[in-house]
């Protein structure tokens, strides 16, 4: 509006300075008033034409203002919807990572209650009197897993007031195996804390001395002459102390073979055990092969008798069909009479000579 205002005080201006010009060039008074009506026409025309370019103007403003208020609801719209759906994402993510949280702090839990649990084993395992208890219980869980109950006994007193942990109670030969389930863990601790070289060959040496005493003694209480086997089982609960003492110690695994005290583990005494369930079943086979020849003799003559039973019958199958058929051809021949008898009461002639034919066949039947 202002920019229209300056624009007709410059054209109100001009026409002066032109009505000055012409007045001052002394040209005619009609001419001047002619070209003052132009000049008013075009002003009018003029300011005809700035309202409507104005009018124009301003409803394409409005249109514009609407188009951009349009579209800043549009997009207010897109990023309250874009918010929400954030805060979703954002809720569900929080929800997520709070049910990870409880996950890891019940696998923290966990860890620490196996923590404690492996503090407890240690200290079960430090201990001699435990140690060995944790040993009786896994040699005990493998025996009675595998064998029958009459096959084994725990804590078995000895002729020589020696207890054993467990004795397998095996047929001569062998005879009963004691297996021992102690084992000497100090020494392996000693080892694997060993810190260098040199100390590790002095652990190792008092390892295999350890286990070296274990296997005699082993030797002079389990195995007796006459009331045990030739040989006996150590136990070992630990399958990493029984790879290192073949790995390091093989002299000493040679000294328990001439000891005849046999090192095991829980898989190879698992083994053991299988193998000894199958001796005990083939000796047991055994036991039962002169029972099972006599039911099978018993069965033999009994078939025997069940046979003559059998052939006897069929002979007196035999004569009952004979006697069948004897009965079958009498019956005929009374039949035959019966019709010759009817014949004769009816009238009929008949020759005495038929009636003699036929009687006879029967008369030197029955003779």
């Amino acid at each position: 509006m202002g920019i229209n205002f300056i624009l007709i005080v410059l054209v109100v201006v001009l026409l002066i300075a032109v009505i000055f010009l012409f007045l001052k060039s002394a040209g005619s008074q009609a001419e001047l008033n002619n070209r003052l009506a132009q000049f008013v026409d075009n002003t009018e025309r003029h300011n005809q034409t700035l309202a409507t370019t104005q009018a124009t103007a301003q409803a394409e403003t409005k249109v514009r203002m609407e188009q951009n208020q349009t579209a800043i609801d549009k997009l207010t719209k897109q990023l309250g919807e874009g918010l929400t759906q954030q805060t979703e994402k954002t809720g569900q993510t929080l929800k997520q990572l709070h049910e990870r949280l409880a996950v890891i702090d019940t696998a923290q839990k966990n860890i620490t209650g196996l923590s404690e649990q492996m503090v407890g084993l240690q200290d079960i395992l430090s201990n001699k009197q435990a140690r060995g208890a944790f040993g009786e219980i896994q040699l005990n869980d493998l025996v009675t897993s595998i064998l029958p109950p009459s096959a084994y006994g725990f804590q078995v007193t000895l002729t020589n007031g020696k207890r054993a942990d467990c004795v397998l109670d095996l047929p001569n030969p062998p005879g009963p195996i004691v297996i021992d389930s102690k084992f000497p863990l100090e020494a392996y601790h000693e080892l694997r804390n060993a810190q260098d070289e040199a100390d590790q060959k002095v652990a190792l040496r008092a390892l295999g001395a350890a286990i070296l005493k274990h296997i005699q003694d082993i030797k002079e209480k389990y195995i007796i002459p006459g009331e045990t086997a030739e040989s006996a089982l150590m136990f070992l609960p630990s399958e990493a102390i029984y790879a290192e003492l073949h790995a390091s110690l093989p002299d000493i695994v040679e000294k328990s073979y001439r000891s005849k005290v046999w090192i095991v583990s829980p898989t190879t005494l698992m083994a053991t055990l299988n193998t000894v369930r199958a001796v005990l079943k083939d000796v047991h086979m055994r036991e039962q092969a002169s029972v099972i020849q006599a039911e099978v003799l018993t069965m033999l003559e009994d078939v025997k008798r069940l046979d003559d039973r059998v052939g006897k019958l069929h002979t007196h199958m035999r004569q009952a069909d004979k006697d069948l058929t004897d009965i079958t051809t009498s019956t005929g021949k009374v039949i035959k009479r019966g019709e010759r008898i009817t014949e004769i009461e009816v009238g009929e002639e008949i020759d005495a000579d038929d009636i003699a034919a036929t009687a006879q066949p029967q008369a030197i039947e029955e003779g």
